[in-house]
């Protein structure tokens, strides 16, 4: 399956400098993609810093807002976001089970209707899935930044938080970084995704 990029038809904010890569980090949207989308457009007034570099869709849709070689105030620390490639996953992370109506739903009041996980982590107990589309189309994406940005082809594997992790070259998560973030969440399958990179590379 060949990688399909779809320029974001929104301008949205990054770096105007360009800057070696070293890291992947994966992390997610935390919303359907379309509500993260307008937020990012029209927060701030359109000056919303805090971009990815990539989106990928539950249906395996990718979008890029800029150029990989550029990066925005994604992570919130400088020396971080410019040695970065930001890929975020449609998923609504942790979820909260309604008792009444027996719905999970997000932080925000979005319902959740897909597959439920359910693991004890980080003070949360439910957690929405990702999808095989995205996975494989993850697996894709990382391959070809790894070859065009020079950033070595090795996968952490984990979500658990690593200090000194800014010093790793390969391919980690948001919660990697700091405790207090949730994504990936234990739903997210590594060592699928492994699975799929090498297939992908022995085509």
């Amino acid at each position: 399956m060949e990688v399909v990029t779809h320029k974001s038809e929104h301008n949205l904010f990054s770096y105007k400098e360009k800057h070696l890569k070293k890291q992947i980090i994966l992390c997610h949207t935390s919303r359907p993609l379309q509500y993260y989308v307008n937020s990012l457009i029209y927060r701030l007034s359109g000056k919303f810093r805090k971009i990815p570099t990539f989106m990928i869709s539950r249906e395996g849709e990718l979008i890029q807002n800029f150029d990989a070689t550029y990066c925005s105030d994604f992570i919130g620390y400088e020396e971080i976001d410019k040695i970065s490639v930001i890929i975020s996953l449609e998923n609504l992370g942790w979820l909260r089970h309604n008792t009444l109506n027996n719905k999970y739903i997000n932080w925000i009041g979005d319902i959740y209707k897909g597959e439920v996980y359910q693991k004890r982590w980080r003070d949360k107990s439910y957690w929405s899935g990702y999808t095989d589309r995205q996975l494989k189309l993850c697996a894709q994406l990382i391959i070809k930044l790894c070859e065009e940005l020079n950033i070595p082809l090795k996968v952490l594997g984990h979500n658990v938080h690593v200090e000194g992790i800014e010093k790793f070259s390969g391919i980690v998560t948001r919660s990697n970084y700091n405790e207090l973030w949730t994504d990936l969440s234990p739903s997210f399958n590594f060592e699928k995704l492994k699975k799929y990179i090498d297939e992908e590379k022995n085509i």
